[in-house]
């Protein structure tokens, strides 16, 4: 399973909000290439890089840390936070992205997800299905769509993806263990997903347990920012669990 370290970013600093209210916010660092850094000498491959701020405006914002990010490091990024057109799109991937997550707007516009799955490749998206109460959240989670969980993640899948990053909203940030239940009810309906777990990872157990539901991957936030886990720790798991 990959290890897959976040930096969410407000005014170009790392943060972390709890259950996604931006009230509730706290401050790590105030240089995220630092903090990339930081996780590729400790032998991470990849990174979550999200533009809180793109994601509350509904454009990017923080495209000077993304372009620096990639160019100091060899982190696969995979970018998310506003992206609404194509231009965005294919400048974040130009700037640096391995990968970008599409929300919103695949709730929203979803035409124009489809067309971008056509034009760009499935490979280079995932589908952000952002979760409360199984049903998504849209623009920085601040809306209910009123969309389930599993009728979304269907229809994309008839499109030809096969990356699907689930945050539960109501973990976020909690420190309180990850929705494994919801991930093994959305593995026993796609069982062939590469399904990344996001939201609630408190400690090394909980990846244990997540990779023991079949999720190929998992997002690791506060928990490194608040200690709970050492990123030697991290970096020793996926090199033993991704030969």
């Amino acid at each position: 399973m990959h290890i897959i370290p976040a930096i969410d970013l407000i005014n170009g600093q790392c943060v972390r909000l709890t259950k996604g209210d931006y009230n509730e916010k706290t401050v790590y660092s105030n240089d995220p290439v630092e903090m990339a850094l930081s996780f590729q000498e400790a032998g991470l491959r990849h990174l979550h890089l999200v533009d809180l701020d793109g994601a509350k405006k509904g454009e990017v914002v923080n495209w000077p840390v993304l372009e620096a990010i990639a160019k100091a490091t060899h982190l696969t990024i995979d970018f998310s936070g506003g992206i609404k057109t194509e231009d965005q799109l294919k400048r974040a991937l130009d700037a640096g992205a391995a990968k970008v997550t599409i929300g919103s707007l695949a709730v929203n516009r979803p035409d124009t997800f489809k067309d971008w799955i056509v034009r760009f490749g499935a490979e280079k998206l995932i589908l952000g299905a952002d979760v409360l109460n199984r049903q998504i959240a849209v623009h920085g989670w601040q809306e209910n769509s009123g969309v389930d969980i599993l009728d979304f993640i269907y229809g994309y899948t008839l499109c030809g993806i096969r990356q699907v990053m689930c945050t539960d909203v109501s973990k976020d940030g909690m420190l309180q263990g990850p929705s494994t239940a919801l991930y093994e009810d959305i593995l026993q309906r796609f069982p062939d997903l590469h399904l990344i777990a996001s939201g609630g990872v408190s400690s090394m157990e909980d990846l244990h347990t997540l990779q023991k539901a079949g999720c190929t991957s998992a997002i690791v936030g506060k928990a490194i920012y608040e200690g709970r886990v050492t990123l030697e720790e991290l970096s020793a798991f996926e090199s033993s669990k991704t030969a």
